[in-house]
């Protein structure tokens, strides 16, 4: 299928998530580029929407402000393409069903894979409903990533063994955004996962420091963070890149 399993070749992968538009694509495709210099292993790139019920008030004021900077996903797919020529390590997109709906499945799932798209996460798309898309997928060569959550309990072991390319592991119940501690038990989340399946886990949802990161890192096989680095897009603007680039180094360096 996809080549998310490179992220994970060179020990624990650190995944960073930013939202495509935020403040706008120049400075997005910027950031992307920083992360990936300072060790970023796979980039998640968000499409925004008006309703992104999967997040916390940081990522919902990235999805506001690329929205009203008029971003679009035509111009995100443009974008992307045009990344590509610089960015080589997996990028996958993070968005909800009614994105693809609206846009046309097919016609967004083939445009994935022309773009070199590796993978899709769609947070509010249950496991039981994901023959919605991923027959597509299949065809297209692009990943359905599954979402681990915890209150997934009997259904773990279920969504682990038909997972492809990465699992995104959910560290905590309720949205995205920073937290000060993480108290699921993800070990034993973890454990039925190894049982289940080879594909690699990454956890998020919560990581904001290299200390939260190698902890995530030390159960799983990687570790996600979006709101920290959204909330330095959010502070600084069109300067975000070379904060985010440092902050994307103390990460990586925390989980090796």
């Amino acid at each position: 299928m996809s080549s998310i399993k490179k992220a994970f070749e060179n020990g624990k992968a650190f995944i960073a998530f930013i939202t495509c538009g935020d403040p706008d694509l120049e400075t997005t495709a910027v950031a992307v580029k920083a992360a990936v210099e300072n060790g970023a292993d796979l980039i998640e790139l968000g499409i925004p929407f008006s309703d992104p019920t999967a997040e916390g008030p940081v990522i919902q004021g990235a999805n506001i402000r690329a929205l009203s900077g008029g971003v679009t996903t035509d111009k995100i797919f443009a974008f992307v393409r045009e990344l590509r020529r610089d960015v080589k390590v997996p990028m996958v997109f993070m968005t909800y069903a009614n994105v693809l709906f609206s846009y046309g499945a097919e016609k967004f799932i083939s445009t994935c894979r022309d773009i070199e798209i590796d993978g899709l996460i769609l947070p509010d798309l249950p496991f039981e409903e994901k023959q919605e898309f991923l027959p597509l997928c299949h065809k297209y060569g692009v990943d359905l990533v599954s979402l681990i959550a915890p209150t997934s309990e009997n259904r773990i072991a279920m969504i682990a063994k038909e997972a492809e390319g990465f699992l995104y592991i959910v560290s905590s119940l309720g949205v995205t955004g920073t937290r000060n501690e993480i108290k699921t038990d993800l070990a034993s989340i973890m454990k039925v996962v190894r049982e289940n399946t080879d594909v690699p886990c990454a956890i998020g949802f919560g990581i904001s420091t290299p200390e939260q990161a190698k902890k995530m890192a030390d159960i799983s096989d990687g570790a996600i963070v979006g709101s920290a680095i959204i909330k330095l897009l959010e502070k600084y603007g069109k300067d975000a890149p070379r904060y985010i680039g440092e902050y994307v180094k103390s990460i990586k360096d925390g989980i090796k």
